[in-house]
């Protein structure tokens, strides 16, 4: 066998604020395992595949581009950050771990009992005793990226920050300054709203404000007495006598509809509009505003045994109609969120900064792996797949059977790895991590290099069993 040194990965980021370092911590860990040889877990089990607009101190800004179909790029990007004083700990410095929510790490509103477990190991419960950089990226939204992260924290009973965070509206923040009056669509009452004006948005129109000043518009919707007060005078605010005065500059759909009849209605209307003015009709049909959607999903995992519809069905309806009512004509709309490789990119911006505000790591280079678990094959693994094919560092797909995903079908987009749950993809990926890198033995502390039969293994997702052979590390 022709023999080969490979690179050593992951390395580890030495203690920020300590003379100890990870390597110290992993020989101790490994001499433990030194009577049983070099062994790792074996996987028989695991089936194979068949962002606020401040910045932080550290500048880290990104492009956030718009997708493929849309005509004009996005404005520069910071993600959102909360400056945190680095830990004193040993840190995970080449590898890194995103991970998608609903049907992941929550389903139902409630946590998937392995998701804590999972938290846990990735914050040092491990047998190597390190911590493993994370991120969030879901394409949920409807609620301040802060009350998502508190949610989340009770949940999953760790401590998460805005710093890591990013849902399917976070992006649209770099609109706020493009356009005027933009309605907003979706959510729970008046968060979309409120979370569009701490976005900058100047003046937000609701389906609600136009319901209440003519409410023939949906002739089967009735605004409760709550929806109309809280509904804004929109002749008043806009000092208009009639609702054609009023320009709807852009539609954003923040969140899942809530009433998906009076709503497609409402962006119809606009759609078809003369240039935006509410009331109005186009004779050609294709003056209507920009239409942005946060994301794409079709389906999505809630606590219903069967996935339940998302956005993109309401996208794909806005469209369909449209064309319908039109005599032919297309209605092109946007949309954020994965599969979107712009999303990915803005990740690892989001990443890169998170990594150096909490773990005190530098922000040269992202990490040279991340390992993103999600459990949507149309969004979650085509997105990673997609990120991978073009970036220089590593993305590493893995689909958990929680959530939209049926076992026993064959995925349209195939996964690097297919696992039962988020904890069993945690500990996949660390295990390869370390695999990769190697085991030091007692005798002199060396490292040991995987030769080629071992690294291909590993690179395949597989972690055998390995034993020693001429200082290198082989499958037994």
């Amino acid at each position: 066998m022709s023999l080969s040194v490979p690179p050593q990965r992951p390395s580890m980021c030495p203690r920020q604020m300590s003379s100890s370092s990870f390597a110290d911590a992993f020989d101790d860990a490994r001499r433990k395992l030194d009577a049983m040889g070099v062994q790792e877990p074996g996987e028989d089990e695991v089936l194979s595949p068949s962002l606020s607009s401040s910045s932080s101190a550290t500048d880290v800004s990104a492009t956030y581009s718009v997708p493929a179909e849309s005509p004009s790029p996005l404005s520069p990007a910071t993600p959102t950050t909360v400056p945190i004083t680095p830990m004193v700990e040993d840190v995970a410095d080449n590898f890194a771990f995103a991970f998608d929510i609903d049907g992941v790490l929550i389903r139902g509103g409630r946590p998937i009992p392995e998701a804590v477990e999972a938290m846990k190991v990735l914050n040092g419960e491990n047998e190597w005793g390190v911590k493993v950089p994370y991120i969030f990226l879901t394409n949920g939204g409807g609620k301040f990226e802060t009350e998502r992260c508190r949610d989340l924290s009770q949940q999953l009973e760790i401590d998460v920050s805005p710093g890591q965070f990013i849902c399917g509206h976070t992006p649209m923040r770099e609109f706020a300054d493009r356009y005027g009056t933009v309605l907003v669509v979706g959510g729970e009452g008046e968060k979309c709203r409120d979370v569009a004006e701490s976005y900058g948005f100047r003046d937000v129109v609701t389906p609600g404000d136009i319901l209440k000043a003519n409410a023939h518009t949906a002739p089967f919707r009735k605004l409760t007495e709550a929806e109309h007060a809280n509904s804004r005078d929109l002749l008043a605010r806009h000092g208009a006598e009639k609702l054609s005065d009023i320009v709807i500059e852009a539609i954003f759909v923040f969140a899942d509809s809530r009433d998906w009849a009076s709503d497609l209605q409402i962006i119809l209307d606009i759609a078809q509009s003369k240039g935006g003015r509410l009331e109005t009709r186009s004779e050609t049909f294709d003056e209507g505003p920009p239409i942005y959607f946060s994301h794409n999903d079709v389906l999505w995992s809630a606590a219903h045994e069967h996935a339940r519809l998302g956005m993109g069905a309401l996208r794909r309806i806005v469209e369909t109609v449209f064309e319908d009512t039109t005599g032919g004509k297309k209605l092109k709309t946007h949309a954020f969120g994965k599969p979107q490789v712009s999303t990915f990119e803005f990740a690892t911006r989001l990443l890169q900064q998170w990594r150096a505000t909490q773990h005190g790591l530098r922000q040269t280079k992202p990490p040279a792996t991340v390992y993103f678990v999600g459990d949507t094959p149309e969004s979650d693994i085509r997105g990673t797949n997609a990120m991978d094919a073009i970036s220089e560092n590593e993305w590493y797909s893995i689909l958990v059977k929680t959530g939209v995903y049926q076992p026993g079908t064959e995925p349209k987009y195939k996964p690097r790895k297919l696992v039962d749950t988020v904890l069993d993809a945690v500990n996949h990926g660390i295990r390869r991590e370390m695999s990769r890198l190697g085991s030091r033995k007692e005798a002199g502390g060396r490292m040991l290099p995987l030769d080629d039969a071992a690294l291909k293994a590993v690179g395949e997702g597989r972690t055998p069993e390995f034993e020693v052979q001429d200082n290198f590390l082989t499958m037994a």
